[in-house]
């Protein structure tokens, strides 16, 4: 089993349609896809409505997605051929407490494809690709300390000099680099250095296995 996680320096850099992409151009891999989400005040449930977590010992949320027309994120990569779809939903900085779960649908996937930064604290995938736009100025604090463990960097295609600062460009020597736009943003040479890296994995994991 191959873990990918896919991470960004900011919101709406394109890692939704990153992860919906490699699903639609692996299927193969038979994905469990996972969103991880984290929020300051509240959950947001399924039907719209907060769980408070300030007042409540409740720290996560696993929701399985199964309507694939929702229009929600995880509807995308159930849309896109994921065998399973799910939201985890945690409190700012209680992702450890649901690390259990989230291990559990792990030990079940075929192959997994996780759409986080925060997660790497607590995984190690077999590949981790971050997508920036450096037309956005916002970089994550996420992003930036797990950047440097980053397999390849996906940079959205712009004219413009990154408008981010504090971020060094030493981070970035070394990685793989593949140049991304809409609405595809998975480009065969992403497809396929995603699936050799995959392939690795589960060739790995066949060597191991006792039952050889």
């Amino acid at each position: 089993m191959a873990v990918v996680v896919v991470g960004g320096n900011a919101r709406s850099v394109g890692k939704t349609s990153v992860v919906a992409g490699l699903i639609v151009r692996l299927p193969e891999l038979r994905w469990t896809a996972m969103k991880i989400t984290q929020h300051e005040h509240g959950l947001r449930m399924a039907d719209g409505s907060v769980y408070d977590c300030q007042t409540d010992d409740r720290t996560f949320a696993i929701s399985v997605e199964r309507d694939a027309e929702s229009g929600t994120d995880t509807a995308r990569y159930l849309k896109a051929g994921a065998v399973r779809s799910l939201l985890v939903r945690t409190r700012q900085g209680m992702l450890a407490e649901a690390m259990p779960r989230i291990r559990e649908e792990l030990a079940m996937a075929e192959n997994a494809i996780l759409e986080s930064n925060s997660v790497m604290q607590f995984l190690r995938p077999d590949l981790y690709l971050m997508v920036l736009d450096a037309g956005m100025a916002d970089f994550k604090d996420s992003a930036r300390l797990f950047l440097d463990r980053a397999d390849a960097v996906l940079v959205r295609a712009t004219e413009l000099e990154p408008q981010w600062t504090g971020v060094s460009e030493r981070l970035f020597e070394g990685k793989s680099q593949f140049v991304i736009a809409p609405p595809g943003y998975v480009t065969d040479d992403v497809a396929a250095f995603v699936r050799a890296r995959t392939e690795l994995a589960n060739a790995r994991d066949f060597v191991r296995s006792p039952l050889r």
